[in-house]
């Protein structure tokens, strides 16, 4: 038992089967389509990146001051790069798969122009306050950890610049997802 579970990927796979049978199984009453999947897919790459986004934010960065120097390796060089590679790409995905049901589901155009009416207009916003947070992850947040992580080569003054701004787009991240995912889920009630 302890081998299965110490093989993420093992795991990761069986969860994954475990899911397609209860698609199938429950064909007849939810069908399983494209749409369906890519749904289901939206739905797992979001939580990814918001757990990871609170990960951050609750636990990783406010505990880094106590963690002892000798120690910050283990995160900084082992930890956080495997952290930021699953963060930023699960950010990608929820964009991606997000963007691809507005437009089968035909309310694409409508809610990233805020022109359409009601549920519409509330999931366009939350749209738009996915786009900034995936900006915020791939073109602020994720440069300035790799100076910081020392990924890409950077003076001792560069990563330190490079923090602040790390902290302020992911704690500005933090903010928005509060209202993001309340549009997400209330969009769907109605």
């Amino acid at each position: 038992m302890a081998k299965f579970f110490g093989n993420l990927h093992l795991v990761l796979s069986v969860g994954f089967a475990a899911a397609l049978i209860l698609m199938f199984s429950y064909h007849s009453s939810v069908p399983v389509t494209s749409y369906s999947a890519t749904l289901w897919l939206h739905v797992f790459f979001g939580i990814l990146w918001i757990g990871l986004l609170y990960y951050l934010n609750f636990v990783q960065v406010p505990t880094m001051p106590s963690i002892p120097a000798e120690q910050k390796g283990a995160i900084t060089g082992h930890i956080a790069p495997k952290v930021f590679f699953f963060f930023r790409y699960a950010a990608l995905f929820t964009l991606l798969t997000g963007l691809g049901i507005s437009i089968v589901d035909g309310y694409g155009h409508a809610a990233l122009t805020l022109t359409g009416e009601g549920n519409v207009k509330l999931i366009g916003v939350g749209m738009w306050l996915a786009i900034v947070m995936a900006f915020n992850v791939w073109f602020i947040i994720w440069p300035a950890q790799k100076k910081i992580l020392g990924i890409v080569d950077a003076t001792a003054e560069e990563k330190a610049a490079a923090a602040p701004r790390a902290l302020i787009a992911s704690r500005t991240n933090l903010l928005l997802s509060l209202p993001m995912l309340y549009c997400m889920a209330s969009a769907n009630l109605g």
